[in-house]
């Protein structure tokens, strides 16, 4: 099934409408968009961390050997 969506585009220049007599600013929007995830349940994916490369204990003889 697939979803017919309006594009972010045109979503955008609805929104610009009710709020353009705002004058918000910035802060404002940011605070607003982060508002409007928070009300439709929208969540930021967020990337996994990767871990820091450790070397072996093989490497780090052989590196210390050297130094």
């Amino acid at each position: 099934m697939t979803e017919k969506r309006t594009s972010a585009k045109r979503k955008a220049k609805e929104l610009a409408k009710y709020l353009r007599g705002e004058r918000p600013d910035y802060a404002y929007l940011k605070s607003l968009f982060q508002h409007l995830r928070a009300e439709l349940e929208v969540e930021i994916p967020k990337a996994p961390k990767k871990l820091p490369y450790v070397p072996t204990e093989e490497e780090l003889k052989r590196y210390y050997d050297v130094v």
